[in-house]
């Protein structure tokens, strides 16, 4: 009974200490960390759209650059290549044209004649068309309108802004419920290339403005509201996502747990763009007629808008891959236990080859040794530096930027090497255990 009472106490403070144990391990912070990670990576996705809305749609140095490959296509050269032979063989009217001079011809007695001009009016007007066609297949895929394509796109990119925000029409117009382009522009060039090429007929073509269709004016509803919300906070996104990330980090009791789920968040969210991009492709090439516009030149102009897009999405994904595996394998797991110490070997492996033929890294090895963990910061901050004020970083300069970071980390470990005087001596040995003259050990006695 003694014994029981002497053990209550230490007991009792063994479940108090449980309890609190428990506490701790069930506080705010973990909740709330991983609320700010998870809403920090859902805004993540669409402060991507927003910059590239930003960047993209709002500067036309950026759209011209975004939209020039796209007249290189084949798929759109033969789409604008059609629609202008359709436009300027309709106003050609070489069968008309057969048949007037036909009935002159038969009105001045040359009848034979007349009669052959006619029948084979058809046919002639065949071969002018595909004569035309074959023309405007070449000058479309000719620099002259490479030249014309940058032009009117320098020149539309102030009509798209205003078709977003919804001031007005010009280049880009809605006609019969559908949001199309003018290819005006590029019938001036086509004219003056075949009366080039001794087709001086086409002088007799009035002004023309053939459009192609883009998409349904439903969605460009859609669009002007979310360029309007999304150019407000163009830059409020970006910054909250990263604040909220980075609060959520510092908020958890365990902050490189937090580190490696904040990584991996970013880079599933960044998954989830990339399904809503394909989403809304099949979307948008189901909206729009093949007769309107075919489907494969319809599918490299989506291509074309949402490239920086998808270029982002993938810098992202890698960043958050590569932030996760660093903070995993400067952790105390197994394997990033193991990962740092068969680098070490390694190291030392080599160091050791080194010094049996003669090499050493001298002062600068002892110096390195012991700064190595300035050393380590200082090259992690550079590296960061470099990737933030890169001009438009991609998922490949972040994957080599991680590798050369860690050839940069490996070097640190490489050359530095504690100095002769940091080195452990050999083991000290006791007074007792040394073999002193039996006389010495009586005069001590």
């Amino acid at each position: 009974m003694r014994a029981e009472r002497e053990l209550a106490p230490t007991r009792a403070g063994g479940a108090n200490g449980v309890r609190a144990a428990r506490r701790r391990r069930f506080g705010w912070r973990a909740p709330v960390s991983a609320l700010l990670i998870v809403f920090g990576c859902i805004l993540a996705p669409v402060s991507v759209i927003a910059v590239w809305s930003a960047n993209q749609v709002s500067n036309t140095g950026r759209y011209v650059a975004n939209m020039q490959p796209l007249i290189h296509e084949p798929a759109v050269q033969r789409a604008v290549t059609d629609k202008v032979s359709a436009a300027v063989s309709s106003n050609l009217n070489v069968t008309g044209l057969a048949n007037s001079a036909a009935a002159q011809l038969n009105a001045r007695g040359n009848t034979r004649i007349a009669t052959l001009l006619k029948s084979f009016g058809p046919s002639l007007a065949s071969a002018v068309d595909g004569f035309i066609h074959s023309q405007i297949a070449k000058i479309v895929a000719s620099p002259a309108m490479a030249r014309a394509w940058t032009l009117v796109n320098q020149t539309a990119h102030a009509q798209i802004v205003k078709a977003l925000s919804g001031q007005g029409n010009g280049a880009i117009t809605v006609s019969n419920g559908k949001v199309v382009v003018s290819l005006g522009p590029f019938i001036d060039v086509v004219k003056k290339r075949l009366v080039d090429r001794g087709l001086t007929i086409v002088n007799s073509i009035p002004s023309i403005n053939p459009t192609i269709e883009l998409f349904s004016a439903k969605y460009l509803v859609k669009a002007q509201t979310g360029y309007r919300a999304i150019n407000r906070l163009k830059i409020l996104l970006p910054v909250l996502s990263l604040i909220l990330l980075g609060a959520g980090v510092y908020i958890a009791r365990r902050h490189r747990r937090a580190l490696i789920g904040a990584g991996l968040g970013l880079a599933a969210s960044m998954f989830v763009l990339a399904a809503a991009l394909a989403i809304a492709r099949t979307i948008y090439l189901n909206s729009v007629p093949s007769a309107a516009l075919p489907a494969d030149a319809a599918a490299a102009l989506y291509d074309t808008l949402v490239r920086f897009i998808k270029e982002g999405l993938r810098t992202l994904l890698v960043l958050g891959l590569v932030v996760a595996a660093a903070a995993f394998l400067t952790g105390p797991s197994v394997t990033a236990v193991r990962a740092r110490e068969g680098m070490k070997s390694a190291a030392n492996w080599v160091r050791s080859r080194g010094d049996s033929r003669g090499l050493s890294t001298g002062p600068v090895g002892a110096w390195t040794y012991a700064h190595r963990r300035l050393l380590r910061i200082a090259a992690v901050a550079v590296f960061v530096l470099i990737f933030v004020f890169w001009s438009r970083p991609t998922g490949l300069v972040v994957l080599v930027l991680a590798i050369l970071l860690l050839v940069v980390l490996g070097l640190i470990e490489l050359i530095g090497r504690p100095s002769a005087q940091a080195e452990p001596a050999g083991p000290a040995v006791s007074p007792e255990g040394l073999n002193l003259p039996s006389a010495s050990r009586d005069s001590g006695t």
